[in-house]
Protein backbone atom coordinates (compact mmCIF):
# COMPACT_ATOMS: atom_id res chain seq x y z
CA UNK A 1 0.00 0.00 0.00
CA UNK A 2 1.41 2.97 -0.61
CA UNK A 3 1.79 5.84 1.54
CA UNK A 4 0.59 9.12 1.39
CA UNK A 5 2.94 11.79 0.31
CA UNK A 6 4.18 14.53 3.12
CA UNK A 7 2.35 17.86 3.05
CA UNK A 8 4.16 20.94 3.82
CA UNK A 9 3.12 24.00 6.49
CA UNK A 10 4.60 26.61 7.46
CA UNK A 11 6.91 26.97 10.15
CA UNK A 12 4.62 29.31 12.16
CA UNK A 13 1.66 28.78 13.96
CA UNK A 14 -0.52 31.42 12.67
CA UNK A 15 -0.96 33.08 16.49
CA UNK A 16 2.49 32.82 16.31
CA UNK A 17 2.81 34.77 13.40
CA UNK A 18 0.38 37.57 14.75
CA UNK A 19 3.04 38.13 17.67
CA UNK A 20 6.07 38.28 15.34
CA UNK A 21 4.47 41.44 13.79
CA UNK A 22 5.23 43.29 16.69
CA UNK A 23 8.85 43.32 16.94
CA UNK A 24 8.82 43.36 13.21
CA UNK A 25 7.05 46.43 12.98
CA UNK A 26 7.88 48.40 16.00
CA UNK A 27 11.72 47.48 15.58
CA UNK A 28 12.01 49.50 12.68
CA UNK A 29 9.82 52.14 13.22
CA UNK A 30 11.69 53.00 16.25
CA UNK A 31 14.70 52.88 13.70
CA UNK A 32 12.68 55.97 11.65
CA UNK A 33 12.11 57.78 14.71
CA UNK A 34 15.46 57.35 16.30
CA UNK A 35 16.94 58.63 12.66
CA UNK A 36 14.37 61.63 12.85
CA UNK A 37 15.59 62.43 15.95
CA UNK A 38 19.26 62.79 14.96
CA UNK A 39 18.00 65.09 12.13
CA UNK A 40 15.75 67.39 13.97
CA UNK A 41 16.82 67.23 18.11
CA UNK A 42 13.52 67.03 18.82
CA UNK A 43 13.53 65.42 22.49
CA UNK A 44 9.39 63.36 21.90
CA UNK A 45 11.28 61.61 19.14
CA UNK A 46 13.61 59.99 21.56
CA UNK A 47 10.19 59.60 23.43
CA UNK A 48 8.51 57.47 20.75
CA UNK A 49 11.46 55.47 19.87
CA UNK A 50 11.73 54.41 23.83
CA UNK A 51 8.09 53.59 23.49
CA UNK A 52 8.02 51.84 20.36
CA UNK A 53 11.45 49.61 21.38
CA UNK A 54 9.49 48.56 24.79
CA UNK A 55 6.40 47.42 22.82
CA UNK A 56 8.99 45.59 20.54
CA UNK A 57 10.53 44.00 23.20
CA UNK A 58 7.37 42.47 25.15
CA UNK A 59 5.57 41.33 21.37
CA UNK A 60 9.57 40.04 20.95
CA UNK A 61 9.65 38.39 24.63
CA UNK A 62 6.23 35.86 23.69
CA UNK A 63 7.41 35.41 20.40
CA UNK A 64 11.11 34.12 21.85
CA UNK A 65 9.38 31.95 24.42
CA UNK A 66 6.82 30.41 22.09
CA UNK A 67 10.29 29.94 19.44
CA UNK A 68 11.80 28.57 22.43
CA UNK A 69 9.31 26.20 23.45
CA UNK A 70 8.73 25.15 19.34
CA UNK A 71 12.88 24.24 19.26
CA UNK A 72 11.91 21.49 21.71
CA UNK A 73 8.76 19.78 20.32
CA UNK A 74 10.78 20.70 16.78
CA UNK A 75 12.26 17.06 15.10
CA UNK A 76 14.32 16.32 11.67
CA UNK A 77 15.19 18.98 9.52
CA UNK A 78 12.71 21.65 10.95
CA UNK A 79 14.68 21.63 14.36
CA UNK A 80 17.85 23.45 12.11
CA UNK A 81 15.02 26.14 10.89
CA UNK A 82 13.69 26.51 14.09
CA UNK A 83 17.34 27.17 15.41
CA UNK A 84 18.33 29.47 13.46
CA UNK A 85 15.57 32.02 13.90
CA UNK A 86 15.55 31.07 17.65
CA UNK A 87 18.90 32.08 17.70
CA UNK A 88 18.17 35.59 15.01
CA UNK A 89 14.68 36.45 17.59
CA UNK A 90 17.57 36.20 20.38
CA UNK A 91 19.92 38.71 18.71
CA UNK A 92 16.92 40.91 18.34
CA UNK A 93 15.71 40.80 21.83
CA UNK A 94 19.12 41.07 23.17
CA UNK A 95 20.06 44.31 20.94
CA UNK A 96 17.17 45.75 21.47
CA UNK A 97 17.00 45.44 25.34
CA UNK A 98 20.38 47.02 25.09
CA UNK A 99 18.80 49.83 23.36
CA UNK A 100 16.19 50.31 25.75
CA UNK A 101 18.86 50.76 28.19
CA UNK A 102 20.69 53.28 25.80
CA UNK A 103 17.32 55.06 25.43
CA UNK A 104 16.15 55.43 28.82
CA UNK A 105 19.24 57.72 29.51
CA UNK A 106 19.32 61.71 29.45
CA UNK A 107 17.28 62.98 26.77
CA UNK A 108 19.93 64.79 24.91
CA UNK A 109 22.40 62.06 24.90
CA UNK A 110 19.73 58.86 25.09
CA UNK A 111 20.20 58.37 20.72
CA UNK A 112 23.56 58.94 19.14
CA UNK A 113 25.90 56.72 17.38
CA UNK A 114 25.39 53.80 20.06
CA UNK A 115 21.57 53.89 19.93
CA UNK A 116 21.17 54.21 15.99
CA UNK A 117 23.57 51.28 15.87
CA UNK A 118 21.50 49.35 18.21
CA UNK A 119 18.53 50.48 16.58
CA UNK A 120 19.87 49.39 13.22
CA UNK A 121 20.94 45.77 14.80
CA UNK A 122 17.33 44.79 16.02
CA UNK A 123 15.72 45.98 13.36
CA UNK A 124 17.61 43.77 10.96
CA UNK A 125 17.53 40.98 12.99
CA UNK A 126 13.88 41.74 13.66
CA UNK A 127 13.03 41.85 9.74
CA UNK A 128 15.39 38.49 9.23
CA UNK A 129 13.55 36.36 11.36
CA UNK A 130 10.34 37.04 10.08
CA UNK A 131 12.00 36.41 6.62
CA UNK A 132 13.25 33.27 8.34
CA UNK A 133 9.25 32.15 9.83
CA UNK A 134 7.57 33.37 7.45
CA UNK A 135 9.25 31.36 4.32
CA UNK A 136 10.06 28.53 6.16
CA UNK A 137 8.01 25.43 5.82
CA UNK A 138 8.21 22.06 7.73
CA UNK A 139 7.08 18.60 6.52
CA UNK A 140 3.93 16.95 7.85
CA UNK A 141 3.07 13.27 7.11
CA UNK A 142 -0.04 12.36 7.80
Amino acid sequence: MPSAPPRTRPLLHPLHGLLLAWPVALFPAALLSDITYLNSAEIQWSNFSAWLITGALIGGGLVLLWALIALARAEGPARRQHGLYLLLLALMWVCGLINAFQHSRDGWSSVGTIGLILSILSSLAALAAGWTAFTSYREVRP
